[in-house]
């Protein structure tokens, strides 16, 4: 095996420049998003700039809430003999696992500003107290 004296004995890192952009390309997948909990409601809020609400999908299977759709970006500026045209489009999805006690019938979704807002119920505690069981003697 060929080593090189001034990568510390490893092939040097010629992916480098790829990895930086598939971070940016992860940027522009993964949508910026925040959850958070109240008394009575949880909240999930995602930032979708650019996104059309036709082009949103939300779907709850099995107590886990997806969001998903499709980004779509075109930007193009002329000034004098300069001209610049830019277009950027592809998919995301988030998934949330929601807790035990938010309601899968009380769901409301707002879409204003580029700004999706979900509200998911929370269902109410049982009293607290004592229940009995009756025991059945066959």
């Amino acid at each position: 095996m060929v080593e090189s004296s001034n990568t510390g004995g490893h092939w040097p890192n010629i992916f480098e420049p790829f990895r930086t952009v598939g971070s940016k390309i992860a940027d522009w997948f993964s949508p910026i998003s925040e959850a958070s909990s109240g008394e009575d409601v949880y909240k999930i809020v995602l930032e979708l700039p650019g996104v059309k609400t036709d082009d949103i999908d939300i779907a709850l299977h099995n107590h886990n809430l997806t969001i998903k759709g499709d980004k779509y970006s075109e930007r193009e500026e002329k000034e004098g003999s300069y001209f610049f045209s830019e277009r950027q489009y592809g998919a995301f999805q988030r998934s949330f696992r929601l807790p035990a006690d938010a309601s899968d019938d009380d769901i409301k979704a707002d879409f204003k500003d580029g700004v999706l807002t979900v509200l998911i119920g929370r269902e109410k505690a049982e009293k607290a107290g004592t229940k009995r069981v009756k025991i059945n003697t066959g």
